[in-house]
């Protein structure tokens, strides 16, 4: 189970006391966060990527390539890369140089973004949001596991004897995860391909994310990837603690109050009743958290939104403790406790290229039995002693 932090990276002004950061003192802050999550133990930083007011992530891998320097340990992620306005002979570049950068600590979530004029900003029809989308992963897929590309699509111009450069570390592309909070056609995407299905988890009710994972899951299934429960499953979160819950809730306040994504809708209450959204002390964040496998299954990776609202960089850090000493590791216990050994571990790049290498090595021995066979020689069992 991976625990982490995913940034979106907005400007927001601080409403107890209207200070309102510049952009490159939120650059700077993201950067502060994600080495505060290796500090903590945590095992993922993921940006979000915008390309307008009031955010600043516009270069996700840009940032990401800097953390890597500053990091030996945590994975680099994305929340989310736009599959839909970015060129994918430019994605399959851009984070194969950020595998060989970070020493494969990278892996990706693809999404259409929360920014409907970021289309025409970049030449395309918002009405092709989802044709898009499964265009350009497909033509994403192929340019990491072909080394020489010949392709022709709908939605750019055609390629003829191309190769991406550099190739993925250790020929093992990154791991993909298909982020989204409502359309099932993402989540049969990344069940057709067996790749990762991220639900947001932050804004609606648990009920609409049920349906959403569980049609991923049995989607999964049906293209012989596994069992549904083997489906690769995120989720995002999001949390604000004090030692007691009052405190928690009056410092907190102002700052829902305030936010764009928040203000003038549900009240606080409502809408930690009605969303993952937890404000209290560290035990009720355990106590709400370590429930969410009881609606989503046994999953992968969990993700807290953390530096947002105007939140003061202090803070953030301060929270970023709590939650790294005292909240994550009762729920790793929590999560492995009773957890079937079938269900796999999130995906690594040590994980995907043993994976990698145990299907070459069984690939070859099928091809040298064949061959044996063909002109009547003994083969090799599995101990490797020769029979007939």
């Amino acid at each position: 189970m991976q625990f982490g932090i995913f940034s979106v990276g907005d400007i927001t002004t601080d409403p107890t006391t209207g200070q309102t950061p510049t952009e490159n003192e939120r650059i700077k802050a993201m950067l502060a966060i994600a080495q505060k999550v290796e500090e903590v133990g945590m095992d993922v930083f993921a940006t979000g990527e915008h390309h307008n007011p009031p955010f600043v992530p516009s270069s996700p891998t840009t940032m990401l390539g800097y953390i890597a320097a500053k990091t030996e340990r945590i994975i680099l992620s994305t929340a989310t890369t736009l599959i839909t306005t970015n060129d994918p002979v430019k994605i399959a570049e851009d984070y194969a140089m950020l595998q060989h950068l970070s020493d494969g600590r990278v892996d990706l979530t693809l999404g259409r973004g929360n920014t409907g004029p970021v289309y025409p900003w970049f030449g395309k029809d918002i009405r092709q949001g989802i044709p898009l989308a499964i265009e350009n992963y497909a033509l994403l897929r192929k340019l990491w596991r072909e080394d020489v590309v010949d392709w022709e699509g709908q939605f750019r111009t055609p390629l003829q004897g191309f190769q991406s450069t550099p190739r993925p570390l250790d020929g093992v592309p990154p791991f993909v995860w298909h982020g989204s909070i409502r359309s099932p056609e993402i989540a049969e995407q990344a069940a057709y391909y067996g790749d990762g299905f991220f639900a947001n988890n932050i804004f609606w009710p648990k009920e609409h994310y049920m349906k959403l994972i569980s049609y991923y899951r049995q989607r999964f299934e049906h293209y012989g990837h596994g069992s549904a429960d083997q489906a690769i499953v995120g989720l995002g979160g999001q949390v604000f603690m004090a030692k007691n819950s009052q405190d928690a809730v009056t410092a907190f306040r102002p700052y829902f109050n305030s936010a764009p994504v928040y203000g003038h809708g549900p009240s606080l209450e409502e809408f930690t009743e009605q969303t993952p959204l937890t404000v209290g002390s560290p035990q009720e964040v355990i106590d709400r958290y370590s429930t969410m496998r009881e609606y989503y299954g046994d999953y992968q990776r969990q993700l807290f939104l953390m530096d947002h609202a105007g939140l003061p960089l202090k803070t953030v850090l301060e929270q970023l403790d709590i939650l790294g000493e005292q909240v994550i590791p009762v729920l790793r216990a929590e999560f492995a406790t009773n957890r079937p050994a079938h269900v796999p571990d999130a995906p690594t790049h040590a994980s995907l290229t043993a994976a990698a290498d145990e299907a070459a090595a069984a690939e070859f021995a099928q091809a040298a039995t064949v061959r044996g066979e063909a002109f009547g020689l003994p083969h090799a069992d599995a101990s490797g002693a020769a029979s007939s």
